[in-house]
């Protein structure tokens, strides 16, 4: 390997400032003939897979726009030309989220925001160490992963034995054992693996996860729930993946436990894209109290989201709130130039519904203009006379 001084440093920061600091660092200790810098996780990608720059060592910070450190990490450990560049996490500060993000993605090392030079030194010099002198358990499980994107799967589950009896306090090789046993569809001895995994870490975020797609399999809803919200407790990324696991059920019908799962989604996280999601799909599939109460939610914290109004009208329409509806869509309707034949469509019904005739056959009328064909407004016009 080669020495820290002829190696190619990429030093990947949202802040101008942190990557001057690094570079600085670098130079100070004469680690680097080249010191190459990008703003965030999808510049760095884009620069390596476009052979932009040939590096030796990354220094990421964790959290960034548009690609964060463990996404970037992610799609060069899946890889097989950049997963084995040496990978140094910077953080701001070190909780449950960090430490089982770095775990699930393999990450060699990480170090806390504020730092010294002398302890990123030490930390490079410790990275490259373990590189150059890994020990049994990282060449087996190495091995286990060329086998396995070979499609070599029997062998990789042979070595993955082997490597638990190297360590078996380690995680590690139980989740690999698991994963192998799950691509052979043998969910049995894939939830055995998982189990112990969670059992030895309590951070194994990708072993609740599996287990939560294995009992979904079996049907056991109510285990599958449990163990995506243990994921989800652990780290956030596993929001979506959970919400996901809800739009499952919402298609399968199963309603309630839909239910359940985006509620505890909500305790999670206030992102507003992911609650716009949720809102939606509970609008679609007949969920409309809590499509109401996470419509109101997003409104009231994302203000310039205003065209999700029209949605919560509808969604109080069907939950049976029709004046409040009413009160809702009637501006929206009347706005110059409106042609939403879905927002008139609800006006029609929620006025009928409230024994309002007159203005129910105005709307209806409004929807067939549009529509002439439209069953429902039709309908509603019949029954005013």
């Amino acid at each position: 390997m080669k020495h820290p001084s002829k190696m190619n440093f990429l030093i990947i920061d949202d802040m101008d400032n942190m990557r001057r600091s690094i570079r600085a660092m670098l130079k100070l200790i004469n680690f680097g003939k080249a010191h190459y810098e990008a703003r965030d996780g999808l510049e760095a990608w884009e620069g390596l897979t476009e052979e932009k720059y040939l590096i030796d060592f990354i220094i990421s910070d964790f959290r960034m726009p548009r690609m964060s450190g463990t996404e970037l990490l992610s799609r060069l450990r899946s890889s097989p030309k950049f997963r084995d560049i040496p990978f140094l996490m910077i953080t701001a500060e070190s909780n449950m989220e960090i430490v089982a993000e770095a775990a699930e993605n393999d990450v060699d090392g990480y170090m806390t925001k504020p730092f010294v030079t002398a302890t990123m030194e030490q930390k490079i010099l410790e990275l490259l160490h373990q590189a150059e002198h890994p020990d049994q358990l990282t060449l087996h499980l190495r091995t286990i992963r060329s086998l396995k994107d070979m499609g070599r799967i029997d062998e990789a589950i042979d070595l993955a034995k082997k490597a638990i009896s190297i360590n078996p306090h380690s995680s590690r090789p139980l989740r690999e054992l698991g994963q192998l046993y799950y691509l052979k569809n043998d969910l049995k001895n894939a939830s055995i693996c998982f189990e112990k995994s969670t059992d030895i870490n309590r951070l194994d975020v990708i072993s609740f996860h599996q287990l939560g797609e294995i009992y979904f399999q079996y049907g056991l809803i109510d285990k599958a729930i449990d163990n995506y919200t243990k994921a989800m407790r652990i780290s956030p990324r596993h929001t979506e993946r959970a919400i996901n696991f809800g739009l499952l059920l919402l298609n399968k019908n199963q309603l309630k436990e839909a239910e359940k799962v985006f509620k505890l989604v909500l305790r999670q996280t206030h992102e507003p894209d992911l609650l716009e999601k949720i809102a939606n799909s509970c609008l679609e599939h007949g969920l409309p109290d809590l499509a109401v109460r996470v419509f109101r939610d997003i409104l009231k914290n994302s203000p310039d989201r205003y065209y999700l109004e029209a949605s919560l009208g509808i969604a109080l329409l069907r939950k049976g709130d029709t004046s409040e509806a009413i009160k809702i869509l009637l501006p929206i309707a009347g706005q110059t130039g409106s042609k939403n034949i879905e927002i008139f469509l609800a006006l029609s019904e929620a006025y009928f519904i409230n024994g309002k005739i007159i203005s129910a056959d105005l709307w209806a009328n409004q929807v067939l203009k549009l529509d002439p064909e439209n069953v429902r407004a039709r309908e509603i016009v019949r029954q005013c006379y």
